[in-house]
């Protein structure tokens, strides 16, 4: 049996993978969050013991709807298994014979409204049911008479994105649900990457959202496998007869007890925590990053925090006209060399790169910054 070292990372060292330190925020590419040490030993606790899952759920739900003020909740496979969860749904309600039908949608609502600026890579999972996409207005946004004209015998439900850098003059979510009830149908809500801040973890049901997907990794760092679907009772009921441990179309998006119990146990630090003093912490660590680097010629360092794009303070490098170094691409090629690659943040212009604090210890950013100003004073020289 292969014995560990007192250092953590061995553990991918002998199966031969690099550890990195994760600079980027919270993508999951790169191992999303660092796992909560108290849900870490909640869910090796939680491994050794039985339950009945169908209990489990159900205590889970009343726990995360108190939290999220909807009326029920439930423990999903990450974000992406509860928007497949959220489309069966709408779809076939906890109707066994629609259930199990899935994912041929004949005879079925499966039509799923989008306004075209919130199409995004994950949305291909609405359609994993038999659901097809309808778009309505453009890149930039759509009207309120689009949705509506869009609208119809066929309509399952209305899908709306909360995330960064998504369109400011697309229709509000309170709009978008306006309309959707009017037509008695549901308005179904990705929010996946919209915590922190806390408040978004009960900020769009009273905004009149029927169903709302968060991760429960990100920022909560619960099991990164993890994510937290609340709304409706209804609607709810029925996700969680389309999902595991029943044989229907979730069947395969399972989640394991111990990685609920893990969920909860991160869910309850989380909001326990002191937000405005994780804020000043994080802005520190983002200071040191800017005050390494301002001086570098051609470079031009911020820190951004606006609660839109930018959810937590992240110290953005951009460039001059003056810059004479190598291009954003280089940089991050350049940062993954050697024995601990770094994962930088990019995610926003395409010019720029940037240090998000989330997963970084203080003895991390301070490899983050040497690595950093070696590589931009290299090519300066």
């Amino acid at each position: 049996m292969t014995q560990y070292r007192e250092d953590p990372r061995d553990v991918y060292r002998t199966v031969g993978v690099r550890p990195g330190i994760h600079a980027g925020g919270t993508t999951t590419l790169f191992g999303g969050t660092k796992l909560r040490p108290e849900a870490s030993d909640a869910m090796a606790k939680a491994a050794s013991v039985m339950v009945d899952l169908d209990e489990l759920n159900a205590a889970a739900s009343t726990i995360l709807a108190k939290v999220t003020g909807s009326e029920a909740a439930l423990v999903t496979s990450g974000s992406s298994g509860g928007l497949v969860l959220q489309a069966a749904a709408c779809m076939a309600g906890h109707d066994p014979a629609k259930m199990a039908q899935l994912p041929n949608a004949s005879g079925l609502k499966s039509q799923f409204v989008i306004q075209t600026c919130h199409r995004f890579p994950y949305d291909q999972l609405y359609t994993a049911t038999g659901g097809k996409l309808v778009n309505v207005g453009d890149g930039r946004g759509a009207k309120p008479w689009q949705v509506q004209a869009a609208i119809n015998e066929h309509t399952a439900a209305l899908i709306y994105l909360v995330s960064p850098f998504t369109s400011r003059r697309a229709l509000p979510l309170d709009q978008m649900a306006n309309i959707a009830h009017s037509n008695h149908i549901p308005l179904i809500v990705d929010a996946a990457s919209m915590l922190p801040p806390r408040a978004n973890l009960s900020k769009y049901i009273p905004m009149g959202a029927d169903l709302v997907q968060y991760s429960g990794g990100k920022g909560i760092r619960g099991p990164q496998g993890t994510g937290i679907l609340c709304g409706r009772t209804d609607l709810i009921r029925a996700a969680t007869a389309n999902a595991s441990p029943n044989q229907f179309i979730g069947r395969g998006m399972k989640v394991a007890k111990e990685e609920i119990v893990g969920l909860l146990k991160a869910t309850e630090v989380f909001l326990d925590q002191d937000e405005e003093e994780e804020n000043r912490q994080y802005r520190q660590m983002c200071e040191r990053v800017q005050d390494a680097l301002i001086e570098i010629p051609g470079t031009e360092i911020r820190i951004e925090h606006d609660n839109y794009d930018f959810l937590i303070p992240t110290t953005i490098i951009g460039f001059t006209e003056h810059w004479q170094g190598p291009s954003r691409d280089e940089i991050l090629y350049l940062m993954l060399k050697g024995e601990t690659p770094i994962y930088m943040y990019q995610l926003s212009a395409l010019d720029e790169i940037g240090v998000d604090p989330t997963n970084l210890s203080e003895e991390e950013l301070g490899k983050v910054i040497s690595k950093l100003r070696s590589i931009l004073l290299t090519k300066n020289d």
